[in-house]
């Protein structure tokens, strides 16, 4: 009989959100989405018209949001998400719009 599985590690979620992003709601979407899978990190305005998405937490919940993100349920219009993965880094808290 084996334990239960070890919890784990949180990863990085980074995605630039490329399309009609702006303007549209799409920043306080991500946060409110973020939030209800228990993700912390921020959502970003760039200035050439994307979004930055950082999330940390749990790969399942950062793929969910991942998915969300691609769904064609956003706000405005998501043409590409570019995607990097890596190893949380510094513990964020909350989930922000900046």
């Amino acid at each position: 009989m084996t334990g239960p599985e070890p919890p784990q590690r949180p990863v990085r979620l980074s995605a630039w959100v490329h399309g009609h992003v702006q303007g549209v709601g799409f920043r306080w979407w991500t946060r409110a989405r973020a939030l209800e899978l228990g993700l912390t990190g921020f959502a970003s305005n760039r200035p050439d018209g994307r979004v930055h998405v950082v999330a940390q937490g749990p790969r399942a919940a950062c793929e969910r949001l991942l998915d969300l993100l691609q769904s064609g349920k956003t706000p405005g219009v998501v043409d590409n998400v570019v995607v990097d993965w890596s190893d949380a880094g510094t513990p964020m808290t909350g989930f922000h719009e900046r």
